[in-house]
């Protein structure tokens, strides 16, 4: 089943556990993607006292983070290197800036065209890692504050999984949340990132 919107609605860390296992869906004209969502990281909000200083909304609304402080579910989509998108779905209760970022899926539909789009990669290296999972599913920039809910990029119900936990990756930049336990991954998956 389609999220709704209140299924959205919950803060970074509950949203981000909830998503490992089910499936993100886009709709395109070239054909349907799917991958079964397989690594997440939350985003937003505090852990044992200490602001999350790695999140983009951290020094708060402009421009660029609007998306985060409006309805929850809709995409929050940025480059990074100045050449791969990463892709985040906005949570928590309007107002309030959280996300989770989508860093890897194993793909369920459309192979042919994840394979196409990234041309000689194979197996986990097709949709594991936030830029590769955009590239092989067809999301760019363009999808920035699309409407997960009704928009033609969606999050579908998974089958209950078990998650593990660890400290999130590539953000040594931030002073306290480099440290937060807030990166999930599905239990014995090969599709995370390496």
């Amino acid at each position: 089943m389609r999220w709704r919107r209140e299924d959205y609605d919950a803060d970074p860390v509950t949203t981000a556990r909830r998503l490992i296992g089910a499936r993100l869906v886009h709709d395109t004209a070239e054909g349907r993607t799917a991958v079964r969502i397989t690594e997440t990281e939350a985003y937003g909000g505090f852990w044992q006292g200490r602001p999350d200083d790695g999140a983009h909304a951290y020094k708060g609304r402009t421009a660029r983070t609007e998306v985060l402080f409006g309805e929850p579910g809709h995409a929050y989509v940025y480059l990074i290197y100045g050449m791969y998108c990463c892709f985040n779905i906005s949570c928590d209760a309007e107002g309030t800036a959280g996300c989770v970022l989508l860093r890897a899926g194993e793909p369920v539909e459309g192979l042919d065209f994840m394979q196409r789009r990234r041309g000689r990669a194979k197996g986990t290296a097709l949709t594991c890692g936030p830029g590769r999972l955009c590239l092989a599913m067809g999301i760019d920039r363009s999808l920035y504050g699309a409407d997960l809910v009704t928009g033609p990029l969606w999050v579908e119900d998974g089958a209950p999984c078990e998650v593990e936990t660890s400290k999130r990756r590539n953000i040594d930049y931030a002073r306290y949340g480099k440290d937060f336990p807030w990166r999930f991954t599905l239990k014995g998956s090969l599709w995370v990132s390496r």
